[in-house]
């Protein structure tokens, strides 16, 4: 979406050449005129097509249906030879970033969710199968994300963060972590409850985390009626933020392999308690809601500045949580970061993180984000 339009904005750069193994792309003749709207639309559809070829036919109808009607729409006025040449420009835009795509370590990786065959170290404070479950695995998910190119080179670098060692004394700093999990879960008030399974967003439900970062850009960008290529900026944005968040986490829950409250807390604290949410089906250090959230926010307060008051609807109408019996009650906010700090709140509360899964990841969120934001955008 973003180097489909920037052409057509002199001060907007390219970030071929500056993200990760990605030279060259195609670039519009300066000669002639284009319909940047029309080559994005076109361009949008495109890599629609591309990265879920595997989708249903009513869903690709629906992606051509749509295309369709915004390009009738974006053509009222423009020049057929203008408009064939734009539409031309975004699906060879579309192509060109599909094929880098491709060559990233995570293509078609839906194919390969669980690695049954795999060997994972059995340690003390390793990551077991929990009995409490989100997946029916017992296997976890996607060992070898971490290992996939991260879009910014500068992430390759990063330091993984301080973990606390091991130790079940009671009263030792790695103790207390668990302690602190037990003790506020079996003291949840309502709006903590709420918290919890707001921030859920599974994705047999719903939207997964990322989704509801760019949930929360969109809310944004429609309150600001921003121009196009500042929506497309924010999205490139959030979404390289997002993604190599996500593939520095699995690089690090990996490493650390480390287990959750439900591992710990019955065996060593109270053998008959159980998290308010079912584990995820992988380690836990660091958390994969802060992390993401955090450099979705920050990015989001780089570009467009700390504050935004907004509501978060995204889940209101979903069915009472009977097993929970906790409602969907809508979230307010006035701060990016405050979304963030929710977030990682929520799986605390949830009883499925530490605070230091949550705090390590915020921390790590941020320094994803300062690099997206030292690009020359």
């Amino acid at each position: 979406m973003y180097e489909t339009l920037a052409p057509g904005y002199p001060e907007r750069n390219s970030l071929a050449g500056q993200l990760s193994e990605l030279t060259i792309l195609p670039a519009p003749d300066p000669e002639v005129s284009y319909n940047y709207a029309l080559a994005m639309n076109a361009g949008q559809a495109e890599i629609l097509r591309k990265l879920y070829n595997h989708t249903s036919d009513l869903n690709k109808a629906s992606v051509d249906s749509l295309e369709r009607e915004l390009e009738l729409m974006l053509s009222a006025d423009v020049p057929a030879e203008v408009r064939k040449r734009s539409v031309s420009f975004g699906q060879r835009m579309a192509r060109a970033i599909f094929e880098w795509s491709k060559s990233d370590g995570g293509h078609r990786a839906y194919l390969r969710n669980f690695e049954k065959g795999m060997v994972h170290p059995d340690r003390p404070g390793g990551w077991k199968p929990p009995l409490f479950a989100q997946s029916f695995s017992h296997h976890p998910l996607h060992p070898f994300w971490g290992q996939n190119r991260p879009f910014i080179p500068a992430n390759y670098r990063m330091q993984a963060p301080a973990i606390i060692p091991h130790d079940t004394t009671p009263g030792s700093p790695y103790y207390e972590q668990f302690l602190a999990v037990y003790k506020a879960d079996t003291a949840l008030t309502q709006e903590q409850k709420e918290i919890a399974i707001w921030w859920g967003d599974d994705p047999d439900e719903t939207f997964t985390p990322p989704g509801h970062s760019y949930y929360i850009a969109s809310e944004f960008l429609r309150a600001k009626d921003a121009e196009l290529i500042t929506r497309a900026e924010t999205y490139a944005r959030v979404g390289i933020a997002v993604a190599d968040a996500f593939i520095l986490c699995w690089r690090w829950k990996y490493q650390f392999f480390t287990e959750r409250p439900n591992t710990f807390i019955p065996a060593y604290i109270d053998e008959e308690w159980e998290s308010f949410w079912p584990d995820p089906p992988f380690p836990a250090f660091p958390s994969g809601h802060a992390i993401q959230a955090a450099a979705a926010a920050a990015v989001l307060e780089d570009l467009h500045g700390p504050e935004f008051t907004f509501t978060d609807r995204s889940h209101v109408g979903r069915p009472y949580d009977e097993v929970r019996e906790t409602g969907f009650v809508e979230r307010p906010f006035t701060r990016f970061w405050d979304v963030a700090l929710e977030t990682a709140d929520s799986r605390f509360y949830g009883g499925i993180h530490t605070p230091q899964d949550n705090e390590r990841g915020l921390e790590k969120g941020r320094e994803v984000a300062a690099n997206v934001t030292a690009m020359k955008w």
